[in-house]
């Protein structure tokens, strides 16, 4: 549904995206996970068609962005970041304005901004002021926007940025009922509103996209995890079995090991390790979970 190939996007020497691809299919539900400035909102702009890729392409239903653009946004339905609103406006005045700028023919516009408002839970607030309105529900007013006419891809940017706890309950409660008949992707530094309701992530680090996996494949993936005296990649990598190891030295001159491999090998590296001279102070399983996996991406920004 979603095919983007070798995406760029550079401000003068500023590389915001750095040659990004991925394939999102109908249905999904995807989060774009990273720390502010990793290159989230440039993507989403990018697939919505309101920022153009300095490098690389993208087409949705087969129809290519900057090319087919307007097609393009006829379905999408998209939540921007700090959704401008006019506060003036009532909420329902504003949604029908909207639903004329969406394209939506006159004789049915009345019955889309009702859907709209029915299906963000606007009711009691649609003849309320905007600028009357929380937080919370001037955010559910941007995402009714989104809804008015019937996308198949619905893009949200942020959408719990600045909610209370109560008001991040109901944002997610109203992206799961989203979910059941569009396509969702959300950009989000939280990770905690991926693991709520996505099915998928992307994590960004430094306009790269370095990890592309299912949610469930995290949560059953396992591994080992060591702490050893010195560097032991040479030894470990005779072993059979071992799909991959990642080493870095900590301050207190001890070296940690996280090995993607079978818990059942424990036994077999330990008594590698040790016949070859590495004192080893710890071993034991390992769940790479969506925190982990975040945390291990990122530690190169950390330290770096």
């Amino acid at each position: 549904m979603i095919k983007a190939e070798h995406l760029s996007r550079s401000y003068g020497e500023f590389t915001a995206v750095d040659d990004v691809s991925f394939h999102i299919d109908r249905g999904e539900v995807v989060g774009l996970l990273g720390h502010n400035g990793a290159g989230k909102s440039t993507i989403m702009k990018m697939l919505t068609g309101y920022l153009e890729p300095t490098q690389g392409s993208i087409h949705i239903d087969g129809l290519q962005v900057g090319l087919e653009t307007q097609a393009i946004q006829a379905k999408i339905g998209y939540l921007p970041e700090n959704c401008p609103v006019w506060p003036d406006m009532t909420v329902i005045d504003y949604l029908e304005y909207q639903a004329m700028l969406h394209g939506v023919v006159a004789p049915l516009r009345s019955r889309a901004v009702a859907a709209a408002i029915r299906c963000t839970a606007l009711r009691e607030k649609a003849t309320a002021p905007i600028q009357t309105l929380s937080r919370g529900y001037r955010q559910r007013v941007g995402v009714a926007q989104a809804l008015l006419h019937q996308p198949d891809i619905i893009i949200l940017d942020e959408p719990t940025n600045g909610l209370d706890p109560t008001q991040i309950l109901q944002m997610r409660q109203l992206i799961k009922e989203l979910a059941k008949t569009a396509t969702v992707i959300i950009s989000t530094h939280i990770m905690q509103e991926v693991q709520a309701v996505c099915e998928r992530v992307l994590i960004m680090r430094r306009g790269q996209l370095v990890v592309d996996a299912r949610m469930d494949q995290l949560q059953t993936h396992q591994g080992l995890s060591l702490c050893l005296d010195r560097d032991a990649t040479t030894a470990l990598r005779q072993i059979d079995g071992i799909a991959s190891l990642q080493q870095r030295p900590s301050n207190d001159g001890r070296w940690y090991c996280n090995i993607d491999s079978a818990t059942e090998l424990a036994p077999t590296i330990a008594n590698a390790v040790c016949q070859a001279g590495f004192q080893l102070y710890a071993l034991e399983p390992r769940k790479r979970d969506l925190e982990t996996v975040f945390a291990e991406v990122n530690r190169e920004v950390a330290h770096g």
